[in-house]
């Protein structure tokens, strides 16, 4: 190396695509530029006794903005982002106004311009009336790609009927995310709420639901050759139904749908607990965990959608769907490895190498020459406890206080930069949009 480089984590246990070594890795002008021993740099951070990941990429945030910023904002998202770990989020389009054109993606990244803390891209909000437009729209620098509603959540985008969603799969290239839940039954089964009672909600939206939904778009990519990403898989039977579609599909669980079960959550948490697709029983949550170590399950995201304690305190179903999970996605998931229920290997695929197979980032994903220096830096034997003065969303709560985690978040680095170190955030937000080979 001729000129000495501008960082270097030093001593630490780095994960590299060849597996963990004990190294310093080294960054100049925010890319990675060698592996190996560096005694000299412009600053050097003693990595000793800690394990330094590739950059955890959280590929499902809702931040609210525009519109909703009284429960989130880009600025407030982000930080929760960067104090949990995450140096990059896709951001979804479900805001008002949707982002669903391109001047509100062109929007969307002049807010985050010096204010996100992570690397960020958009999705582009598929609707019946810009279906025809969508291919344009996704090749937008910065975009993550098309998000589809096929059952309605929070916001008011919705692509409910065959011949829609045919048309939005016919226009683009890219692999499109889906939210899976089938419209028509759910509408039918309204009646199964039950006032004041959250539990009823799974009951509602139940497995059928998601089921429907997922064989309709299994059966509607195939159709029209497209690619596709289901989101937050709540069932068994859905994650065995994409093992057999595997040239077609990939797919997300969340660390909610694998940690909470619905005959703890709902009495414990009430509404609290709400969010598209439900909390399921421990069966459902076991079945998940099956699958897991089957290899289905390609990313981990968070399905941040935070909503104010007035608004989750409104007796269900006023209630909104939706819980805070950027900050939290890393150490719930460190704190599984830590009890044997997976491997850290299998966990970094997922928040990294996954992210970037899945959707083609470029740059990301891995500790290698040349890729953006984004780590992750956790203490492995370290614990603490979630508090809700540790919470840097907006909304101030999470489902998960007063856990006690195995497995601590140490410090987050975007493209070279110190964003978040030992608690402490850096001295600016430095977060730049997200780069994907189908936009180039």
């Amino acid at each position: 190396m001729t000129t000495a480089p501008e960082l270097v984590l030093a001593n630490g246990t780095v994960h590299t695509p060849s597996g963990p070594v004990q190294a310093d890795v080294a960054v100049r002008e925010g890319k990675i530029v060698g592996i190996g021993s560096y005694p000299d740099g412009g600053r050097r951070i003693d990595c000793t006794g800690l394990d330094v990941l590739p950059g955890v990429i959280d590929s499902q945030v809702h931040f609210r903005e525009p519109g909703l910023e009284h429960k989130e904002d880009l600025e407030t998202g982000s930080r929760a982002a960067v104090m949990g770990g995450v140096t990059a989020v896709f951001e979804m389009p479900n805001t008002t106004p949707n982002t669903d054109s391109t001047m509100r993606v062109h929007d969307k990244l002049e807010r985050a311009h010096h204010r996100m803390w992570c690397d960020h891209a958009f999705y582009v909000g598929a609707t019946a009336e810009n279906a025809e437009e969508l291919a344009e729209l996704e090749r937008i620098p910065g975009t993550a790609g098309v998000k589809i509603f096929m059952g309605a959540s929070t916001g008011s985008l919705l692509v409910a009927e065959d011949e829609n969603l045919r048309r939005v799969l016919q226009n683009g290239v890219r692999r499109v995310a889906i939210h899976a839940e089938d419209e028509a039954r759910m509408n039918a089964r309204k009646d199964l709420r039950v006032a004041g009672d959250a539990s009823s909600h799974p009951v509602w939206r139940d497995d059928e639901s998601a089921m429907l939904a997922t064989r309709r778009i299994l059966r509607l990519a195939r159709e029209t050759r497209r690619p596709i990403h289901i989101l937050h898989i709540t069932t068994p039977a859905e994650l065995e139904l994409i093992a057999a579609h595997r040239d077609i599909a990939t797919c997300e669980v969340t660390p909610q749908h694998l940690t909470l079960a619905a005959e703890d959550a709902y009495p414990r948490l009430g509404s609290f607990a709400q969010m598209n697709p439900p909390i399921r029983s421990a069966a459902h949550r076991d079945g998940l965990w099956h699958w897991l170590r089957q290899g289905v399950p390609d990313v981990l995201g968070s399905d941040h959608a935070p909503h104010t304690r007035e608004e989750k305190d409104k007796p269900y179903p006023q209630s909104p769907s939706g819980m805070p999970g950027v900050q939290t996605l890393l150490p719930l998931m460190l704190d599984h490895v830590a009890k044997g229920h997976m491997t850290l290997e299998r966990l970094i695929d997922m928040t990294s190498a996954g992210v970037q197979r899945v959707f083609g980032l470029v740059g990301k994903g891995r500790i290698a020459a040349g890729y953006d220096g984004d780590f992750t830096v956790i203490d492995r034997k370290g614990t603490f406890t979630v508090t809700e003065d540790w919470i840097e969303s907006r909304c101030g709560w999470s489902p998960f206080t007063g856990m006690e985690l195995e497995g601590r978040v140490i410090g987050t680095v975007v493209r070279g930069q110190l964003a978040m170190w030992e608690g402490q955030l850096g001295n600016q937000a430095v977060g730049e949009p997200l780069r994907f080979a189908g936009c180039l």
